[in-house]
């Protein structure tokens, strides 16, 4: 599981938060008067074999505890212990645990906006999307979507640009979607739909038999590191990139409105500091496994693919006409939409003049 590099305490407070936006807790007094103990559940979607995933609740969790002397805890219960993987939303809600560790994409069903706080084909990296949160207008947006479900969210992990997924066979044209069956969350189905496929959501640990017995013909789910513990190269030869479908995906942790409130400003600042926490070493702990994990996948036989122009621009052309409908259908999202794409272009041509012209010119200065 992911570890931090020395035990947050008090002491070590002020120097470790000076790097987050969480600086403000470096003080002397963190826990709750002395004798109150706070016990909650924290649910999450993900099993214990995602080392990185569910490793993020127990980093919260371990962070929580340290800063304020075991005072605050955390129990952290994995995918179907206590609640369903893609129920965890509920199960705040409707206040049967106080916390949970999941992805909004598996609730857009219940409000599509909810995707713009989790990974939007086409859209924002992680960076750009913390500046959308922090200095655009996303946070406040967001916390509108998160209000009518009783729950506060608070971004605690990021995977990273992912990859575009493991197919049966070859992709060459956008008629090789026709008839599909692909596994895929969030609003990669929405978009694949367009193109015919038919969209599957299944749970990461169901996703390996669903392949192997044929149930669907193809799967995403996060990266190198993540598909090779679930297998997916024993039973799919193709692996494509670019992942254009999820060039970042945020989990978050909910907690219920009244167990938030109930914290006092100390203890929910000390939340807040171990999610942040989370999600920079979640972040990290992607960019280091799946590096080492794409070479063993590789060498063991997988066929590193990258999709044609012309699938790129197809899955683009639908993207763009699912977003119109959503918004033609739902003034929330439409609200949400004109926001985050007017935001999204002024990112796109700044990377594009900065890091994405950088990395090209680093990575070939030499070959």
């Amino acid at each position: 599981m992911p570890t931090l590099r020395r035990r947050v305490t008090r002491r070590n407070l002020a120097p470790l938060a000076a790097t987050t936006a969480a600086a403000a807790l470096a003080t002397p007094a963190i826990a709750q008067p002395a004798g109150e103990l706070v016990r909650w559940r924290l649910v999450s979607s993900f099993p214990k074999s995602l080392d990185t995933l569910f490793g993020a609740a127990l980093t919260i969790a371990r962070v929580v505890g340290e800063l304020t002397d075991g005072k605050f805890v955390l129990q952290p219960f994995a995918a179907g212990e206590i609640v369903p993987a893609l129920q965890v939303l509920d199960a705040v809600s409707n206040g049967t645990v106080e916390c949970g560790h999941s992805y909004t994409g598996y609730y857009i069903g219940k409000n599509p906006s909810f995707i713009f706080d989790g990974s939007v084909p086409f859209g924002l990296t992680p960076r750009q999307h913390n500046a959308w949160l922090m200095f655009g207008d996303g946070r406040k947006l967001m916390d509108e979507v998160y209000d009518s479900f009783n729950v506060v969210a608070l971004p605690a992990g990021n995977t990273g640009g992912q990859m575009f997924g493991w197919f049966r066979k070859e992709l060459k044209t956008p008629a090789d979607f026709q008839g599909l069956k692909m596994r895929t969350a969030g609003f990669g189905g929405k978009v694949m739909a367009k193109l015919g496929a038919v969209p599957q959501q299944i749970a990461g640990g169901e996703i390996y038999p669903a392949l192997e017995r044929g149930t669907i013909d193809a799967c995403e789910w996060v990266g190198p590191h993540d598909d090779e513990r679930l297998g997916f190269h024993k039973v799919a030869k193709y692996y494509y990139t670019p992942g254009v479908m999820e060039m970042e995906a945020i989990n978050q942790l909910f907690v219920q409105k009244a167990a938030w409130d109930a914290l006092t400003p100390r203890y929910q600042a000390v939340l807040r500091y171990a999610c942040n926490y989370a999600m920079t070493e979640m972040l990290a702990s992607y960019d280091a496994k799946n590096a080492t994990a794409i070479a063993r996948l590789v060498a063991a036989g997988t066929q590193l693919s990258v999709l044609p122009t012309e699938v790129v621009r197809a899955l683009r052309g639908a993207l763009e006409a699912v977003l119109d409908e959503e918004a033609a259908a739902n003034a929330q999202f439409k609200k949400v939409l004109e926001n985050w794409r007017h935001f999204r272009s002024d990112q796109h041509r700044w990377f594009s003049i900065s890091d994405t012209r950088a990395e090209f010119a680093a990575y070939n200065s030499v070959r």
